[in-house]
């Protein structure tokens, strides 16, 4: 046991054993009204006798009964003002009560914040960022207040890091109001026949008007700030639109659509294809490849099935083609006609704005025009990121964005591939082009693939990979390019490999150029600086998608886009802020990886503590039916608890698989309520629930079960 938990127990006995005096004694019964009215002629003449004496005592004794949170401190103001007259007693009461609150909050620090903080880490560090922008204000409007609990103030304001100095003086400031009403009523003790007569529903009235009184403060300094930020610029008279939206991608489309169906005026730009990357070289056209690749390798294995195996069953132009295909199926609920019909005015160029509310739109004929709106959504997409290696820019590479144009164009799949890159992307392409026929070269710096997975993860994919043909190169460095060939170091050895063609895939990054945000002064790091509502700087400036990070994903764009419009056109009457507690992805490799909440990895990282219950797919029936026995269901729960903090997926379906445990982690679901829900058979959904049961079968009541087990045997006679 350390010196610092002794201390913590000392304390607590402490506090235990002035507690269990105050009640055992029955010392509540000199805290009343009745008593300090008996009492008070005796208490005049003693404080008479020797006033600095009995004034330092009355402050000890206030000092403790506050520390302790003992009742009784509206008695003891009153006695205050009875018995040292109004002046003297609040200037007691001021402060020995935020002494005495500073001792409380400290206390609770010093006991309570470690192991709240182990365990509710996230969340703590949450609240610690918002004590320190706005604590203060908050702090002030409790202690204004004297409805709220004096001791729970205390209690929850020491868990977080707020400065003792800022909690002492506020407190100090903030309960003057109440203790001077309390102390001047004690100067008129006959008078008062209950506690009730000393907070009237006037003075109650006022002293809540009081506490409004910092946040219409705040709302005032909020309102200075953004008149600072908008100095310079005229504000319209009138808008030509009550929202504008740049970018037609997911994000763009979503913002741009429920802004239409709540009847607002919303203009929708967009330089490129309707739909963004993810119809027109992202998601959809990956998508079409890996099916026509995972049946491609099917065709070729088809005598695992007892089946006939088709040894070359790959037509390239075909399968290019029928993705092609696929984007044109989808490509009209993304069209320009289709969101005009639904009332977007919809605007083919490239949008830059010029001033807070006014977006300029460059036409593909070099036009100009311009139009205001009275709030504006960046929703510009991310690009590839391209790496600075040597020689690269000269070698025809290729990335996700660029892949799907000049492999169209082709009679077959590249010979020789060489992909730079192990996330999802990279592992993507590279099954899916060794399924279809090319050699290929998976090249990733770090040590492992899938960097934001666990290492289970990792070695599973990184062994399947293998199996089906890849060549897997992790811990190597592209250094430079020369020649159709790719030169990697690996520590202090260098290797070469000669490519046909190389594609690039080590992740992409934000839009930002080209938009005028350099001009707005609107902060970008890597991506839009924002608040928790999605604001830039400029507060009537939004952004959503991949411009924003901190996740690059469709569903992730479309989910900021509602809080953005939301925020956006009702922002004035409320804001909501954007929710990032439960985002699920997926990788779409054979089988797919499928992620939400918290890994191992992150977890650690984090400090929260876990366990963990797996299942592995090698016994599942419809695992071995469909021949797809790779995998497992991780599940990691708060110790002791059937609450998930999160699941991993490794399985063929497993992006739709996951879908019942991002519903259970949003609405709060545990392990037994998957547990206990019936899954139709034979299902590769099973497995989410047997998951469970390995989570149960590690919290069996083994002491009720032994019990259980000797009724049995008795039964039995």
């Amino acid at each position: 046991m350390t010196r610092k938990t002794v201390a913590r127990l000392a304390l607590i006995a402490l506090f235990g054993a002035a507690l269990a005096v105050f009640f055992l004694l029955d010392l509540g019964q000199y805290l009343t009204l009745d008593s300090l009215k008996e009492s008070k002629a005796g208490l005049d003449r003693m404080v008479a006798e020797r006033p600095l004496v009995y004034a330092l005592g009355f402050a000890l004794i206030y000092v403790a009964a506050t520390a302790a949170s003992f009742p009784g401190a509206a008695i003891l103001t009153l006695a205050a003002g009875a018995i040292f007259g109004l002046w003297v007693g609040t200037l007691i009461v001021s402060f020995a009560s935020a002494t005495g609150a500073t001792i409380a909050f400290l206390s609770s620090r010093y006991i309570l914040r470690d192991w709240v903080e182990a365990r509710f880490r996230k969340r703590v560090a949450a609240i610690d960022r918002g004590i320190e922008k706005g604590g203060a204000f908050y702090l002030l409007t409790l202690r204004l207040v004297p409805l709220f609990p004096f001791f729970l103030i205390n209690l929850a304001m020491g868990l977080t890091r707020m400065r003792t100095a800022i909690y002492y003086s506020i407190s100090q400031a903030g309960m003057l109001p109440g203790t001077i009403i309390y102390v001047l009523a004690g100067t008129q003790l006959a008078r008062v026949r209950s506690l009730s007569d000393v907070l009237s529903p006037t003075i109650l009235g006022s002293l809540l008007l009081l506490g409004i009184f910092p946040l219409i403060a705040k709302w005032i300094m909020g309102a200075i700030k953004r008149r600072r930020v908008y100095r310079g610029y005229s504000r319209p008279r009138r808008f030509d639109r009550n929202l504008i939206v740049i970018g037609a991608g997911a994000g763009g489309l979503v913002t741009a659509y429920i802004a239409a169906t709540v009847r607002a005026s919303v203009t929708l730009v967009e330089g490129g294809e309707m739909g963004g990357d993810c119809l027109n070289t992202g998601c959809v056209p990956s998508k079409a490849l890996i099916r026509s690749a995972r049946l491609a390798h099917e065709m070729r294995n088809a005598g695992q099935y007892g089946l006939n195996s088709e040894p070359s069953p790959v037509d390239f132009p075909k399968v290019m083609k029928r993705i092609q295909e696929a984007i044109a199926t989808i490509a009209p609920a993304d069209s320009v006609e289709r969101y005009t019909a639904l009332g977007v005015d919809v605007r083919i160029g490239h949008g830059r704005i010029v001033d807070p509310w006014t977006v300029e739109i460059k036409d593909c004929d070099g036009k100009l025009s311009r139009l205001t709106g009275r709030a504006i959504v960046i929703a510009a997409g991310g690009e590839p990121f391209v790496p600075d290696i040597p020689g690269l820019a000269d070698s025809g590479y290729l990335t996700s964005e660029t892949m799907w144009a000049e492999l169209g164009r082709r009679k077959r799949a590249p010979k020789r591939l060489v992909i730079i890159g192990g996330g999802p992307i990279g592992t993507e392409m590279a099954q899916a082009f060794i399924r279809l026929g090319s050699q290929v070269v998976l090249v990733e710096g770090g040590e492992r693939l899938l960097a934001k997975e666990d290492a289970d993860v990792s070695a599973l994919l990184a062994e399947i990979l293998e199996r089906d043909g890849v060549d897997v190169l992790t811990g190597h460095e592209a250094v430079r390019v020369k020649d159709k060939t790719l030169i990697l170091r690996s520590g202090r050895k260098e290797s070469v490999i000669a490519f046909d063609d190389i594609i690039v895939a080590v992740g992409r990054k934000a839009r930002l150029g080209g938009y005028g945000l350099e001009d707005l002064a609107i902060e970008t790091g890597k991506t839009i600086v924002l608040d928790n509502r999605l604001r830039t700087l400029l507060p009537n400036i939004y952004a959503v998608g991949d411009v924003t990070g901190p996740y690059q994903f469709t569903h992730f764009a479309a989910h900021q886009a509602w809080f953005a419009a939301v925020n956006a056109l009702f922002g004035q009457l409320w804001a909501f802020r954007v929710d990032y507690s439960v985002i699920p992805w997926a990788t779409f490799t054979d089988p797919e990886v499928a992620h939400v909440g918290h890994n191992e990895d992150s977890a650690r990282e984090a400090g929260i503590a876990f366990e963990v219950a797996r299942y592995d797919l090698f016994h599942l029936d419809r695992a071995v039916a469909e021949g797809a026995r790779d995998g497992f269901v991780k599940l990691l729960t708060v110790p002791g608890k059937d609450k998930i903090l999160g699941v991993t997926i490794v399985a063929a379906q497993a992006g739709e698989m996951l879908a019942e445990y991002v519903l259970a982690m949003k609405h709060g679901l545990g392990a037994n309520k998957i547990l206990g829900t019936i899954h139709a058979y034979p299902t590769m959904a099973e497995a989410n629930k047997y998951a469970a049961g390995e989570w149960k079968k590690s919290h069996k009541p083994e002491t009720a079960l032994r019990w259980l087990e000797k009724y049995h045997r008795w039964r039995r006679g």
